[in-house]
């Protein structure tokens, strides 16, 4: 069921320090469709309307068998020896057609299990979550006061008969396992249900062996660490254990937030569900694949507490399925969860009076029932007026009695699964003669009189059912696949709005208002969408390879038949400026040009030419204007680093002439571009990359002009627009709008690697998958590609402005950015390497009088970088000499030749790696130069690496390869080849045979080699830092 979210208000900034990530993100992953996708045409002739349901039934098979594992494969040595559940009470009419029930399980009589302690606070089913959090203690004597304070708080009245209680010691190890068996009424051994929270299942492992009267000798030896003692309720009072847990109870006494603890090792769902008690607000129902949760909070004391029993498939003795919903039952004394497999979990509500002391204990559930409703798996699962209502994967309403007896079902609409059921909040209308109620398949046959109500289904189809005259009508039908491709008019409110499934609709987004759509035939997915700049046409581009030109207003095609000229999907379309040609770009790494032509007194649209001029995906196709003339300009930028310019005027057909090749980045891969307004006289191409860089090129010599560290929200920009005008006078203020991939973000131009001008925030956590803007700049709005959603996003510059205010001035937001800030050891350092740099452009040695400036040479410029840490190549290097020389050219006409502290500051911020030297990012090199050696490691022959560094990249000579060795193994001292006075000195010989292993490994290049540390903290990525080195 697709959601279109367009009144969407972000309530929550992120600020700039939460979203800073420390570790590198992964490359971005490029998106290739599958062609030729075919469905079994038997299936479609048994179930029309059922589409999805093979995917449905597959998942359901692999997953239930390791739904409800819990501990059931460690319980089964116990197993052996124990018998099954007893069979309860009746539920429900034995008659009732429909419902079978197959397991019963008293309350009183459900097995619990062990709760393994590792440290003070204990770990169960339910915890209590508290506005104040309880006092902490410390010291022996406190954990055993505070665990029998505990014990006492939270006993149950209904525990069984026989308690038992674990003598533990609290100085025994962290992994130390306990374990003990529940001893039922019966003397059999009965099946454990553990009822601890899903988050826990990979923290401790749970040994449930058996331990009876009998066992031998040499397994009660294994036990020495743990005494497990029985007790009798009589000999409770005189038995005083060190800290005594009562099994049976369902209430957790840590300290902690439990519940909501993720270990990575588990199967952690996430939560599916929610639901209020329509009688009582102050308590929920929710639940995940594999576990119901209900909560109630007690608003005096601000407490929410909730139980969450963990069922296994020995509950029952019988295979339950995941959850899909959970509803408070009619009576409102249980709760009822749904599964896949068409059963019913019957949960029994404790609530103590409130009268009643907490040593009652708190309210939980504990399972009692499991009901084979029926075969097909529930889907939806709610109550309405005197019904359980429930929809299946086959498209099937049934409506049940409070005993889960059947009343009436609507199966012959023949509709696709259910995904929600909504009924209206006017009763039914009482019958009359003019009414048409049917009759309900009781025996009585009583008229079947319900409130109307919506219905939606998996593809995405919502109706309406009138239950007088049972009439179901099609209200509308919505993108049932990925939304990747959404385009804003260019000066009215209109969104057009594409999907995988074939559909194109368009929207009226300020009155929130659809107004027409048209969908495309079967294996058309619309992959992109593009207005052109007068508004008139919508180009479309298919993930089979089509391109359509289409009546912006009647979605109607402009040429006789759609162009097919590419196999793979077409990722990109883009119009000129005065709308005569469109480019297209494809996953096959293509270029295609279209060009509009006069015949007869008609503008007809006509393939000009094709070129595969990138050799991995382009990421962007941008039109632009030639500065002396009027004349579209079309460029191009791959991943392969590549920016591409066209020559359109010298292009003919099935020719596409290349007018330029620039290679952008040297490390980092370029992720868009687009064109820089102009805030200067001088005309910029704005491109980011994948290393958190914004680069500006001047848009005719294509040199990179200046490097700026753009926003760092845990993953590269992946689109960008500029923010349009509403008045001249705004042009001198512009704003840049950007996604990465899962937010949404506003930018300050210029761009200067201030972090208070920009903003980020979550769109989609699943991920973005486009992005537009509002023709008056008001709104932008993202798709949210599986999620099958588009959310609209009003923008908000003065609170962006007023963060920008609080950020300080000049320096001061940049300060923040190093460790230790203005006052830190780092920035210490840094002014002394650069007033030293002063004095060794003197000379160090010199007697004349010295020059005092607040400046250095532009040649001192890379040592004092490689002296701070950051060791640029020498193509980041040239880059750094143009950005400074020419920073005033076009206003003087003069080149710059030296720098100050502040901007050098500038400079060092916004060039070097934003996460600093990893570990990863050299092991990646090594895994592509390297080969696995006899130890499974990656790692580079010694003559081969020799060969690397004098033959690769930016190759260095036999002799400062010589040279830099020699440094490092301590041969030369450190930095001398860089004074001046020692520039002519030859170095010491060295033999590489001797100082290098036959094998090299990058943990041997980082540590032995280059001399650095590796530092590893805590959830992050290893980190390279640099350590001196004795001679």
């Amino acid at each position: 069921m697709l959601k279109i979210s367009l009144e969407t208000s972000p309530k929550r900034r992120m600020s700039d320090a939460e979203e800073n990530p420390l570790e590198e993100t992964e490359e971005y992953g490029e998106i290739e469709m599958e062609e030729g996708e075919e469905e079994e045409e038997e299936e479609e002739e048994k179930y029309p309307n059922d589409e999805g349901l093979e995917n449905m039934q597959q998942e359901l098979k692999e997953d239930n068998t390791l739904a409800w594992r819990g501990s059931q494969e460690e319980g089964e040595a116990e197993g052996e020896g124990a018998e099954g559940k007893e069979e309860g009470e009746e539920f429900g009419k034995e008659e009732a057609a429909g419902a079978q029930e197959e397991t019963t399980v008293k309350p009183q009589e459900i097995t619990k299990s062990m709760i393994s302690l590792e440290r003070l606070t204990p770990t169960d089913s339910q915890s209590i979550l508290s506005g104040t959090l309880p006092k902490t203690y410390s010291g022996r004597e406190s954990k055993h006061s505070l665990q029998s304070e505990l014990l006492e708080t939270f006993e149950l009245p209904s525990m069984a008969s026989q308690l038992e209680f674990l003598d533990l010691d609290l100085t025994t190890s962290a992994g130390q396992q306990l374990s003990s068996p529940e001893k039922q009424p019966s003397g059999e051994l009965a099946e454990r249900t553990d009822q601890r929270p899903q988050d826990e299942l990979g923290q401790e492992k749970r040994h449930l062996e058996p331990e009876r009267g009998d066992l031998e000798p040499e397994k009660r030896e294994g036990r020495k660490e743990t005494r497990v003692l029985y007790v009798n309720e009589k000999k409770e009072k005189e038995f005083q254990p060190k800290a005594r847990i009562p099994k049976g109870s369902l209430v957790s006494t840590a300290t902690e937030d439990i519940l909501f603890q993720k270990d990575d090792g588990a199967n952690v769902y996430p939560l599916s569900y929610l639901t209020f008690n329509p009688t009582n607000n102050k308590e929920l129902v929710s639940n995940s694949k594999t576990q119901a949760i209900y909560y109630k909070w007690y608003e005096e004391g601000d407490i929410l507490v909730h139980s969450a029993p963990l069922l296994t498939e020995k509950t029952f003795n019988k295979l339950v399925g995941k959850f899909s919903q959970s509803v408070f039952h009619l009576n409102l004394t249980q709760i009822l969860s749904a599964t896949m497999e068409g059963k019913l979990v019957v949960w029994d509500i404790y609530r103590p009076p409130r009268s009643a002391s907490t040593s009652l204990g708190f309210p939980h559930i504990t399972p009692c029932k499991l009901v084979h409703l029926q075969k097909e798996g529930i889907t939806v699962l709610t109550t309405v007026d005197s019904y359980v209502v429930t929809g299946d994967i086959r498209g099937n309403i049934k409506f049940y009695d409070h005993t889960l007896s059947i009343v009436n079902w609507y199966s012959h609409f023949k509709l696709s699964s259910i995904r929600s059921l909504s009924f209206s909040k006017t009763p039914a209308t009482p019958p009359t003669e003019n009414t048409n109620y049917p009759p309900d398949y009781t025996l009585k046959g009583d008229l079947f009189i319900v409130r109307n109500f919506i219905i939606g289904t998996s593809d995405a189809s919502v109706y309406h059912l009138t239950a007088d005259g049972t009439k179901l009508e099609k209200l509308f039908v919505e993108p049932k696949d990925a939304i990747c491709a959404i385009s804003c008019h260019p000066y009215q409110p209109l969104i057009a709005i594409g999907s995988f499934c074939g559909m194109i609709k368009v929207w009226d987004y300020e009155q929130k208002k659809y107004l027409f759509s048209r969908i495309f035939e079967k294996g058309l997915g619309v992959q992109s969408l593009t207005y052109n700049p007068e508004g008139a046409l919508l180009g479309a581009g298919f993930t089979e390879g089509t391109v359509y030109i289409l009546d912006a207003m009647s979605l109607e095609s402009e040429t006789p038949e759609p162009f097919k000229y590419s196999r793979t999907s077409v990722t990109h379309v883009s119009f000129s400026h005065d709308s005569q040609y469109m480019a297209t770009a494809d996953v096959s790494f293509t270029v295609a040009v279209y060009v509009v032509r006069v015949k007869n007194g008609r503008r007809v649209w006509e393939y000009l030419a094709r070129l595969r001029s990138h050799r991995k995906s382009i990421r962007s196709v941008l039109f632009g204007v030639h500065l002396d003339s009027n004349e579209p300009r079309l460029l191009s930028l791959g991943r392969d680093r590549l920016l591409i310019e066209y020559n359109l005027l010298k292009s003919y057909k099935d020719h596409l002439e290349v007018l330029d090749i620039q290679r952008t980045d040297q490390g980092s891969y370029p992720t868009c571009m687009v064109w820089y307004p102009p805030l200067t006289k001088e005309l910029f191409l704005l491109i980011c990359n994948s290393g958190y860089k914004v680069k500006l090129f001047n848009s005719t010599t294509k040199m990179c002009r200046k490097t700026l560290l753009g926003p760092v929200y845990g993953s590269p920009i992946e689109q960008i627009q500029i923010l349009p005008v509403k008045t001249p006078l705004e042009l001198q203020k512009r704003y840049m709008v950007f996604i990465n991939r899962d937010k949404v973000g506003l930018q300050i131009l210029p761009v200067d690697g201030n972090p208070h001008k920009t903003s980020a925030l979550i769109c989609h956590p699943s991920g973005a998958a486009g992005m537009d803007v509002s023709y008056d700049g008001r709104y932008t709005f993202t798709a949210g590609g599986q999620d099958r959603s588009v959310v609209q996003w009003e923008i908000n510059l003065s609170a962006l402005e007023a963060a920008v205010s609080l950020g300080g001035e000049d320096l001061t937001p940049f300060y923040g950015l190093v460790s230790g800030g203005r006052e830190g050891k780092f920035y210490r350092e840094l002014e002394d390497y650069f007033y030293y740099s002063q004095l060794r452009s003197q000379g160090i040695d010199t007697m004349e009088t010295r020059k005092v400036s607040e400046h250095i040479c532009l040649s001192e410029l890379p040592f004092v970088m490689r002296a701070i840490g950051f060791y640029p190549s020498e193509e980041k290097i040239e880059d750094m000499f143009n950005e400074i020389r020419f920073s005033e050219y076009v206003d003087t006409g003069k080149l710059i030749d030296k720098i100050n502290l502040p901007d050098f500051f500038k400079v060092y911020l916004n060039h070097r790696p934003p996460f600093g030297n990893t570990m990863s990012g050299i092991q990646r090199s090594f895994d592509i130069l390297g080969f696995t050696n006899s130890k499974g490691k990656k790692a580079i022959r010694r003559e081969d690496f020799l060969k690397l560094l004098q033959t690769k990249g930016e190759h260095m000579t036999e002799e400062e390869m010589s040279d830099c060795f020699a440094t490092l193994f301590g041969l030369n001292p450190e930095g001398w080849k860089s004074e001046p006075a020692a520039s002519s000195v030859k170095g010491s010989e060295i033999c590489f045979e001797e100082e290098l292993p036959d094998e090299i490994t990058a943990e041997i290049f980082t540590t032995q080699i280059l001399g650095l540390t590796i530092s590893q903290d805590s959830g992050q990525d290893p980190t390279v830092s640099e350590v001196e080195r004795s001679a």
